[in-house]
């Protein structure tokens, strides 16, 4: 019996974590344009009734993912976490300053956090090391600045992440078995916020763009999101 066998035998006492973009929602040019597929939203729906807890943390706002989700049942930690953190907000207001002086045109302003795209870009390479002088700028007054999937995220400096959702959500829950699904750097802090329990599952939804640690760290790889749904069945 594999892992996600053993974790479907008890989902009274399971949590499932995803994470959206890259994983639940295929990654789209425009991010507002994201969009869970229908089969995937419905899994998710049905999964929501058997397990003790059904999470989506994002990097996005916790109400932009729930809109993209199109799940609202659902719990929603968004900002990496930070929406659980009352730090947080009194970095807003320098993170909008620092966004009006960098005058990136394709910011998703998350508030607490943003992400600089560079996807689509005339020239990718140009602006990638544009934005290197950026993360160099945001570093200097205080801010954590890391690359992504054709993005430069830019967070308070605050010892929040996806792993810190994760164990608060399982501690609020007293959970000792999971599973958590992510395509991207910050979501290994998901992978390592696992370590201890019980049973966990974790899964890696592979890209060319994508961190080789995530993969090398997952117990099961998918191809793309096109590829969930099928393990959400088998829950």
């Amino acid at each position: 019996m594999d892992l996600i066998d053993r974790l479907a035998e008890d989902p009274a006492h399971a949590g499932l974590f995803f994470d959206v973009d890259g994983v639940l929602a295929p990654i789209v040019a425009l991010p507002q344009d994201a969009r869970v597929p229908d089969e995937t939203a419905a899994e998710l729906h049905r999964l929501n009734e058997r397990y003790a807890l059904v999470a989506c943390i994002s990097g996005r706002s916790g109400d932009d993912a729930r809109r993209i989700v199109g799940v609202p049942e659902l719990v929603y930690v968004g900002n990496h976490g930070l929406e659980l953190d009352d730090e947080a907000t009194a970095w807003g207001g320098r993170l909008q300053e620092f966004l009006d002086e960098t005058g990136w045109p394709a910011t998703e302003n998350k508030r607490l956090t943003a992400a600089l795209h560079y996807r689509g870009a005339e020239d990718e390479e140009a602006a990638r090391s544009t934005l290197e002088q950026v993360k160099l700028r945001a570093e200097a007054q205080g801010f954590v600045a890391r690359f992504g999937r054709k993005v430069l995220e830019v967070l308070p400096p605050l010892d929040v992440h996806k792993g810190t959702a994760v164990r608060h959500l399982l501690g609020e829950r007293n959970l000792r078995r999971a599973l958590y699904a992510g395509d991207d750097t910050t979501d290994l802090d998901g992978f390592r916020a696992l370590e201890g329990l019980d049973l966990s599952v974790r899964i890696a939804v592979v890209s060319k763009e994508g961190p080789a640690e995530l993969q090398e760290a997952a117990d099961l790889t998918l191809a793309g999101p096109e590829e969930v749904p099928g393990v959400l069945r088998r829950l």
